[in-house]
């Protein structure tokens, strides 16, 4: 089976859980309200795509290749990031939700994340080296053995980081939110 190459075009409101995505490789197009909830994505290379206001929520990304893409206004629940091609993974998102996505030992260092929902995402073992998290909620975020040296948490609210436990050198907090660095001792501060 020869895969699909796609360049330079703009794709609106397809449903890929009626019509199966055809893998390939995207350069430069652009996603505008597709659904791609459930689909299977899996060894697809994005390449300097952009996903608008698009559910892919659930989708398998297995292998998938996401180099330079932006997802703005996007639907991403449950999504499994671990799992994608590692080489060269880079996105940004903007307007987002990403609740009960899996992070775990992915390496996103420098990576965009603003005013967009992270409600219980896993940053297990993550490398989030200089990682921006604008307006973010990180409410119920899993941060274990995370690197987030020198990664910017400023307006981001809702999270609980054990700095025992993870690298937060140089990272940039503001209150009331580093209060979220104290949650374990289960201490009031008033």
């Amino acid at each position: 089976m020869s895969l699909i190459y796609t360049a330079d075009t703009t794709i609106e409101n397809m449903d890929f859980a009626e019509s199966p995505f055809l893998i390939g490789e995207y350069e430069h197009c652009v996603f505008v309200k597709c659904n791609f909830s459930r689909s299977d994505l899996s060894n697809a290379k994005f390449l300097e795509c952009e996903f608008i206001g698009c559910d892919l929520s659930l989708a398998e990304i297995t292998k998938t290749a996401l180099r330079d893409v932006t997802f703005q206004d996007c639907k991403m629940l449950g999504l499994r990031f671990e799992t994608c091609n590692e080489f060269g993974l880079s996105f940004s998102v903007e307007g987002s939700i990403l609740n009960h996505s899996s992070f775990f030992r992915v390496k996103l260092k420098k990576t965009l994340f603003r005013n967009s929902q992270l409600v219980e995402a896993d940053f297990t073992e993550a490398d989030l080296t200089s990682t921006i998290f604008d307006n973010c909620d990180l409410t119920g975020a899993v941060f274990k053995n995370t690197n987030i040296e020198k990664a910017d948490l400023r307006s981001a609210y809702g999270y609980s980081i054990d700095p025992e436990i993870n690298r937060v050198k140089k990272a940039k907090f503001s209150l009331p939110a580093v209060m979220g660095l104290l949650d374990k001792y289960d201490i009031d501060i008033v």
